[in-house]
């Protein structure tokens, strides 16, 4: 296996290369002109004039948040597979059955659990 495996890549990198290049100078030369006007500078809110500054800040709260729906989110995302996967990992190579995919999962849950708790404590999941 040499180089001439990475002949695909380097043809398809042209390709979305050429096809970037085309697309711009097809805008550029085919698209509307049009000026820009104070009007079209303006910021867009739903069809109504916006109201208050463009520039507040969120709280720290939505952060948080996010933050803990992303982890909690991870963590299903990794007992999918886990899941699937149960009955191979609970099996020996004898044919046996072990407690090793529950184990496995058990301890994954709990270190996620004394992570709950220790959020819980913390107050993080009060909204303020």
């Amino acid at each position: 296996m040499g180089l001439s495996a990475y002949i695909p890549i380097g043809w398809s990198l042209i390709l979305a290369f050429s096809l970037c290049g085309f697309f711009f100078v097809l805008i550029r030369y085919c698209g509307p002109r049009s000026s820009m006007s104070q009007e079209k500078l303006g910021t867009f809110e739903c069809g109504s004039d916006p109201i208050g500054s463009p520039h507040n800040q969120l709280g720290t709260g939505f952060y948080r948040v996010a933050v803990l729906f992303l982890l909690f989110d991870i963590e299903a995302a990794f007992m999918f597979p886990w899941a699937v996967n149960y009955a191979d990992l609970s099996k020996t190579s004898t044919g046996d059955v072990s407690w090793f995919g529950f184990v496995e999962m058990a301890v994954f849950v709990f270190i996620f659990m004394v992570a709950l708790v220790y959020v819980w404590r913390k107050k993080v999941l009060r909204w303020v």
